[in-house]
């Protein structure tokens, strides 16, 4: 069974777009998983639009379910420019935790009051409604999604999507730091093995993808404890602990240009080989798409 995912947007906080961070791409969180027929779209930052543009170009009626991690700004801004919102043969599913779960679904509404945008939520053409994952577990298509809440200012969520022996994780807006059994020691000495959380390690056990949000460096983290982002390299330990086969490290910091990213990667290769982690790590990249 077919089973792809491709990168529209792998910044975090803010758009930044340039020269600068043209390899890696400046648009923030979007990411497109297609199995068969069955598409998912996980958040809707402003890589959300050129999804839509994509879509359009493909001439494919779109049905959507639309899993969005939280609702910060970087990871719903993208919605009004949708271009398939605007197309009555659009339907789009917007998906809460539970039943009666409608936040994200209100929240997108309401960014689009007059006062923020010249269209209203009521005038988009497409078949638009909220729909819930019954708690985990839910069979969407031919795939199994489940959700974990993780670390972050406000609340947000990983999703894992399982078909037929495959399984992809996408963790944005994670501080796994804070979390860490051994969190002081890790502080005051970054080379020694970093002890995941249980339920985490559990949730991405066995991922044949891990896309995972790695804002900041050792160093940065420093000065941004309590951000709601994570050290990449503490990423690579996770992966280790849950046999990753594929780590990508996405949610790059608006201050990170393309070199800096290549140097964040750099060094969370490093720390897989020190730790004897296997699998491969690589940024996340716009326009990317894998095959799993």
């Amino acid at each position: 069974m077919d089973f792809f995912v491709t990168f529209w947007g792998v910044r975090g906080s803010i758009p930044t777009p340039g020269h600068a961070t043209h390899r890696y791409g400046g648009n923030t969180a979007c990411i497109e998983v297609q199995i068969e027929d069955t598409l998912f779209i996980l958040d809707g930052g402003s890589g959300l639009r050129m999804l839509g543009a994509d879509l359009i170009r493909r001439n494919k009626d779109v049905h959507a379910h639309m899993l969005f991690s939280h609702s910060h700004w970087d990871h719903i801004q993208g919605f009004p420019f949708f271009p398939p919102a605007y197309n009555p043969k659009t339907r789009l599913e917007v998906y809460g935790t539970k039943e009666g779960d409608q936040k994200i679904y209100s929240l997108l509404s309401g960014q689009m009051q007059d006062r923020y945008f010249p269209v209203q939520f009521s005038d988009l053409g497409a078949v638009i409604g909220p729909a819930h994952l019954g708690g985990g577990g839910k069979q969407i298509g031919p795939a199994t999604v489940n959700f974990l809440h993780t670390e972050h200012p406000g609340g947000s969520m990983a999703f894992s999507l399982e078909c037929n022996g495959k399984k992809i994780v996408y963790s944005t807006d994670n501080e796994l730091d804070l979390r860490l059994k051994n969190r002081e020691a890790t502080l005051e000495n970054p080379l020694i093995s970093r002890e995941c959380p249980d339920d985490f390690i559990e949730f991405c056990s066995d991922a044949d993808l891990l896309i995972a949000d790695g804002q900041y460096t050792d160093e940065e983290y420093k000065t941004h404890i309590n951000w709601g982002h994570p050290r990449a390299t503490t990423l690579v330990d996770l992966s280790k602990s849950a046999g990753v086969k594929q780590l990508a490290i996405t949610h790059h910091d608006p201050m990170q240009n393309d070199e800096l990213v290549d140097q964040k990667i750099d060094l969370c290769r490093k720390r897989a080989l020190y730790i004897n982690f296997e699998g491969d790590i690589f940024g996340a990249r716009e326009g990317i798409t894998l095959k799993i």
